[in-house]
């Protein structure tokens, strides 16, 4: 189902969700940070690179020590607004008791 145009998303046993609009521009804007932040994960730029950061902190490492905050806010981010709500409703169904 293209959510695009609906907001309705069915999570099966009759069960329906309704979602803003909003969340998908925050979705997409969370998957081009998240792609961002891959890209830079690999910071080659800064091999070569013996300067300290703070007086004790090599460079590359401060780069991943930013890197690591950086994705750890993405992630809650991604929690809060774009987490797929039709997971947890599904999670939180009861199950139909078997017929004998």
């Amino acid at each position: 189902m293209d959510s695009s145009f609906n907001n309705k998303i069915s999570c099966g046993a009759g069960v329906s969700i309704y979602r803003p609009h909003t969340l998908l521009p925050m979705r997409k804007l969370i998957w081009i940070i998240f792609w961002l932040l891959f890209l830079l994960h690999h910071d080659f730029w800064w091999w070569g690179d013996r300067s300290i950061v703070f007086g004790f902190l090599p460079i590359g490492l401060a780069w991943h020590v930013g890197f690591s905050i950086a994705a750890s806010l993405l992630w809650m981010a991604a929690i809060k607004y774009a987490w797929p709500t039709e997971i947890e409703a599904w999670a939180e169904e009861q199950p139909e008791e078997p017929k004998h």
